[in-house]
């Protein structure tokens, strides 16, 4: 089933995720280990809620092993990994599931990532999709057993080079990644028309608050964590200063920015197109922050060297000086902001993490308070 969104009036193809890939074939591979037949399709379900189906290829079954493959697509906003073959391998186990990565998946050689030192490069929610539908294939077919999963890809070590993987410290292979298994197409050009255009008829509509988040992880932590109403809500992505200048020319009054500190502390230091290919500048705006509120020698080498913001901050919380750190953070931050916007534009914002065990909010403009309350945010 293919599934479709409207871009500015252009109907474009969805693709799907390596996770969602590997979850198929992870699927598939678990029907045939257990009927002794090859499969032709498998259907998985996606936490985006929508069903996928897939050819399954290159389909053997030997003695206690199972292997196939599904062909990666990336629909109509195709990356590297377009194209390539994800390839599961499941065999019986006594009990249990356990998910591993073999040739051409990565192999995680840094902290801070999703997965700890040494793991597969296989991120938690493919994890969470490949466990979901073994259970399911297994409570169909009444088998009681367990499996062992191997996820690989072949030529995935080359691909890996043409990735940011081996900058970060996924080594070996490329990464098995996504949030719902579903991959959106758009061009960075008709994001940002969506992002204007969404924000065009929450005026039109009258509304004179808006709020923005960079993405899924924004969104759900405004909703779940802080009780809010995404009601007149746009997600921006990684445009945060195209969305505040349209929401300033279309006359939005108040604007509450909440994001996760990867994507806003890069607004401190101007920077307000979040993208990687934009520039990045994390790890050095944390430093300069650390450095401000009496961070030692050891500790700024220790940020320099940290592969994301949660591993730095991390660190920065064992020394101590997470709270001196943020509240230059939020100066800085605050300051990108408020420059953007005109006398009598009131904007905010709230920064927050997901890691253990700094998790919660970070740091928060001085209105953010008055801001939440407006959208009627439990604090």
């Amino acid at each position: 089933m293919e599934v479709m969104r409207n871009v500015n009036g252009k109907l474009l193809r969805c693709g799907y995720t390596t996770g969602a890939c590997a979850a198929a074939a992870a699927k598939a591979a678990g029907i045939m280990l257990i009927c002794g037949s090859p499969v032709r399709q498998v259907s998985i379900g996606t936490p985006k809620g929508i069903d996928l189906t897939f050819d399954v290829l290159d389909a053997r079954i030997t003695a206690g092993c199972a292997n196939c493959a599904v062909r990666k697509d990336s629909g109509d906003d195709p990356d590297v990994t377009d194209g390539i073959l994800v390839y599961a391998q499941v065999e019986k186990r006594v009990q249990g599931i356990v998910i591993d990565g073999g040739a051409g998946v990565g192999r995680v050689t840094k902290p801070g990532l999703d997965q700890p030192v040494g793991e597969a490069a296989i991120n938690s929610v493919p994890r969470e999709m490949i466990m979901k539908g073994l259970i399911k294939t297994a409570e169909q077919h009444g088998y009681e057993g367990g499996f062992a999963v191997v996820i690989s890809i072949p030529g995935g070590e080359e691909l890996a080079k043409r990735t940011f993987n081996p900058r970060l410290g996924i080594e070996g292979g490329i990464s098995i990644i996504g949030t719902t298994g579903i991959v959106e197409p758009m061009s960075h050009q008709a994001m940002a028309d969506t992002v204007r255009l969404e924000l065009r008829q929450l005026s039109a509509a009258g509304v004179n608050d808006v709020l923005l988040t960079p993405g899924n992880f924004g969104e759900a932590f405004a909703r779940e964590s802080l009780g809010l109403s995404t009601e007149n809500h746009v997600k921006c992505s990684n445009f945060i200063g195209v969305a505040i200048d349209a929401a300033v020319e279309l006359g939005f009054s108040r604007i509450l920015l909440v994001g996760h500190i990867g994507k806003l502390v890069k607004l401190g230091i101007g920077v307000t197109n979040t993208h990687s290919s934009f520039g990045d500048g994390r790890m050095e705006t944390l430093l300069a922050c650390a450095a401000t509120g009496g961070a030692e020698l050891s500790l700024l080498q220790g940020i320099t060297q940290s592969v994301t913001t949660d591993a730095a901050l991390t660190l920065i919380y064992e020394a101590g000086l997470l709270k001196e750190t943020m509240a230059e953070l939020e100066k800085r931050i605050g300051f990108c902001l408020q420059r953007r916007v005109p006398e009598g534009v009131t904007i905010g914002f709230l920064c927050f993490t997901t890691a253990q065990p700094m998790k919660g909010i970070l740091t928060k403009s001085a209105n953010a308070d008055e801001l939440m309350e407006i959208w009627g945010i439990r604090k």
